[in-house]
């Protein structure tokens, strides 16, 4: 079979990911700095994912609904545009080219952000349908996992990087030329798209995607099997604490655990591009997760360093899977027309996962102690596994042949 390596659209719309993921996490290390550096307020910290997170919501299904029913491409494209343009307006703050307050236009930023990304994410689920033929889909998401788990590496320490050795002011710019590189790559991409569908009734469509998802048992089970496993099975937001009492490191460790779950992904996404999964597809898929519980527990369990790192490693690896088999799923079973919709509803469910998991493992930890809270986060993670595949049989006995 051929590569989808040689399908030069592919490449630019792999090169479009990684630049806009690149540089959207740039922005998050950087602001999240610059914030500190102005209040040194932790809750000041806590307030950015809520300024992104509320705009991204309400945004969600009708960038599903627009990217549907007019142009593919150039939502993702204004999208770009917008990031690099909040870019610039950072640098004025960091430079204090602004009037009123610092901290309003930062967090305006970041909202106006949360906005852009409602539209990517349906863009670029979109346009990847229309750059490749069906039998590529299971390997072009190994693959655009691997892009993507890549940015979320590169994009922390580059930021770190540039705002330690040289300045605020030249993390944000890198981060702006990126975005309009982006938006640059997705404009020359080469496709033809269909054509425009028949006006409907913006919350009436919207309402055609939601019942074509929660009617759907095995779309909808992969995309709550997801969610509730990060939910619960979180440990990021905990690290920084586990790192300082348990391992009694400094911050290179916490560097080296929140990198070793996006290596092991993108080693994953490698490997699948190479060995596309096709049989028994749903028991993977639950098994993934359910390795995922696992290595949630064991690293509760243990005190050394480098056994943690590789347990969050193997975490990574069952995370992996799990998103390439949930991509892979939604784009082999969303009709063409219903791609801007169905991408949009699930970003709601995975979205809403950190943030929402980071909340649940400070509460949990707070009631229940550090280590036990992360137990209880990964038993629950077994749970939701067993449930999904008592409630969802047919995504339990998916095979991904009887969808091409």
């Amino acid at each position: 079979m051929t590569s989808p390596l040689r399908n030069s659209s592919f490449i630019k719309l792999l090169i479009f990911r990684f630049q806009i993921s690149l540089a959207y996490q740039i922005i998050a290390v950087v602001v999240g700095w610059h914030i500190y550096q102005l209040t040194h307020d932790p809750f000041a910290l806590g307030l950015i994912g809520l300024a992104e997170v509320i705009p991204y919501f309400c945004c969600a299904l009708f960038a599903g609904y627009v990217v549907d029913h007019h142009s593919r491409r150039m939502f993702g494209v204004l999208a770009s545009i917008v990031l690099s343009c909040n870019a610039l307006v950072l640098v004025f703050v960091a430079n204090g080219w602004v009037a009123g307050s610092a901290l309003m236009w930062i967090y305006a930023s970041i909202a106006a952000g949360g906005v852009a990304r409602a539209f990517i994410g349906p863009s670029y689920s979109a346009l990847l349908a229309l750059t490749l033929p069906r039998e590529h889909y299971a390997r072009a998401a190994g693959i655009s996992s691997s892009v993507f788990q890549s940015a979320m590496v590169l994009g922390p320490a580059l930021g770190g990087i540039l705002v330690g050795w040289v300045s605020l002011t030249t993390a944000y710019m890198v981060a702006s030329i990126l975005s309009i590189s982006a938006a640059t790559s997705l404009f020359i991409l080469r496709i033809l798209e269909p054509p425009k569908a028949e006006s409907a009734p913006v919350f009436s469509s919207i309402a055609q995607g939601l019942r074509f998802v929660f009617s759907n048992q095995i779309i909808l089970g992969a995309q709550v099997l997801d969610m509730f496993a990060v939910l619960f099975g979180g440990t990021v937001a905990m690290l920084p604490v586990f790192i300082h009492d348990v391992f009694h490191y400094g911050p290179e460790g916490l560097g080296i655990l929140r990198a070793a779950p996006a290596i092991g992904a993108i080693t994953t996404g490698v490997l699948l591009a190479r060995y596309p999964v096709n049989q028994n597809a749903g028991r993977i898929l639950l098994a993934s997760v359910a390795g995922f519980g696992v290595c949630i527990i064991l690293f509760a369990l243990t005190n050394h360093f480098w056994l943690a790192a590789f347990i969050l490693l193997l975490s990574g690896v069952c995370d992996g899977v799990s998103m390439v088999l949930r991509t892979t799923i939604m784009q082999l079973m969303t009709p063409d027309a219903m791609r801007g919709r169905v991408s949009a509803i699930n970003g709601i469910f995975i979205g809403s996962s950190n943030e929402l998991g980071a909340f649940e493992s400070g509460l949990a930890a707070r009631l229940m102690g550090l280590v036990p809270s992360v137990i209880f986060g990964g038993v629950m993670s077994l749970t939701i596994v067993a449930a999904t595949a008592r409630l969802a049989p047919n995504l339990r006995k998916l095979n991904l042949q009887q969808l091409r």
